[in-house]
């Protein structure tokens, strides 16, 4: 078998959908005897990609700058000395500094040129770089509809659907965190005891529909209803306005005791684990739904409204955890309903990051 020498561009590694899919790539190139290359600007997740066998290459190609542009020249040299067979992009800054520096070189030299459409991003020229590649990722078919529906220059016979997935071993059904863990968490969140915990897990930034699950902590209290709101998130340093909108927002409805912000976690296996249910309540659609899936293969029953691939996630996994996007009226009810049972979710999940590497390498091997 012919090896492959895979280089993958990314902005940063410092968490996130997108970083975790180019780090399960990698890892599974390595695994598989390739050669892997990630060219970022770096971040936290840097060490466990070299760990794993990786190249990491420090360089910011995404800063959204027509400043970047002067790193065309010095990129298609280093493509020229490095030969790699396969340049994947995963974002819309890096991609067209790639393609510039890619389109500059003979046809004969150059690396198959893949793109993975991550997100539903805005429509315009400068988004459609992510439709360029010779073969094109979209990660779940809603993706794949918002490109044929949006960019209809685009050839679909290149488009392929590879769905995000997760690793069942880490998130086994029925997982129950350590007695220490569970010790350090009653310590750090006393508050919780007793309580239904509902979980919103996503960085403080607007699209993430924190406002909708402020209301339903205040609706559920309202009925004298022992809950308790977790939400599991960083703030997003270029919105703090927004985050202490949220926290003024709690102390104004007088929830201060029972919507807890914890901040950014690693542990968030254990954080699913304790909640009675996760919610999904992102005010525009996702591309795909990882928390999603990473919830319902421990067994936490999730609300999620029924748009994007949240709504595509849903309806194959578990339909009941759907409710009408926006609908605050149903997800009260639903919430109350799925808490009140002691249920948990069993399924066969068909979405599985082995079968996502699998076919990404199936992808490179195609294009060569």
């Amino acid at each position: 078998m012919k090896t492959l020498k895979v280089v993958q561009l990314l902005p940063d590694l410092n968490g996130g959908g997108v970083e975790r899919g180019t780090l399960e790539v990698a890892k599974g190139l390595v695994d598989a005897g390739h050669t892997s290359i990630v060219i970022s600007a770096g971040g936290r997740m840097v060490k466990q990609l070299e760990e794993e066998g990786s190249q990491h290459i420090t360089w910011d190609l995404g800063k959204k700058s027509l400043l970047t542009l002067r790193h065309i020249w010095s990129f298609r040299r280093w493509l020229a000395n490095e030969k790699p067979d396969i340049l994947h992009v995963r974002s819309r800054m890096p991609a067209w500094i790639a393609w510039l520096a890619w389109k500059g070189m003979p046809e004969d030299k150059r690396p198959r040129f893949i793109t993975t459409v991550h997100g539903l991003y805005s429509v315009s020229p400068y988004s459609e770089i992510m439709c360029k590649g010779e073969r094109v990722i979209a990660v779940s078919n809603t993706v794949y509809d918002y490109i044929r529906d949006n960019y209809p220059k685009t050839d679909m016979n290149k488009v392929t659907v590879i769905h995000r997935g997760i690793d069942p071993a880490e998130f086994p059904h029925g997982y129950q965190p350590s007695d220490m863990w569970v010790a350090e968490w009653k310590k750090s969140y006393p508050q919780l005891d007793g309580k239904k915990v509902l979980t919103l897990p996503g960085r403080l930034t607007r699209l993430k529909g924190h406002h909708d699950f402020i209301d339903l902590i205040n609706s559920l209290k309202d009925q004298n209803l022992a809950v308790h709101g977790l939400i599991v998130g960083g703030e997003d340093p270029k919105r703090q306005a927004y985050a202490q909108e949220l926290y003024a927002r709690v102390k104004e409805l007088g929830l201060e005791n029972d919507i807890t912000f914890t901040g950014n976690r690693s542990d968030m296996r254990e954080i699913y684990a304790i909640s009675d249910v996760v919610l999904s309540l992102s005010k525009k659609p996702e591309s795909f739904g990882r928390t999603v899936v990473e919830c319902l293969s421990i067994g936490v029953p999730v609300v999620g409204y029924a748009h994007g691939a949240v709504k595509e996630t849903l309806s194959v996994l578990y339909p009941d955890g759907l409710v009408v996007s926006g609908d605050k009226k149903q997800i009260v009810s639903k919430v109350k309903l799925l808490s009140s049972s002691k249920k948990t979710v069993n399924f066969k999940n068909t979405f599985l990051v082995n079968e996502m590497i699998y076919k990404t390498i199936e992808v490179y091997k195609s294009a060569k």
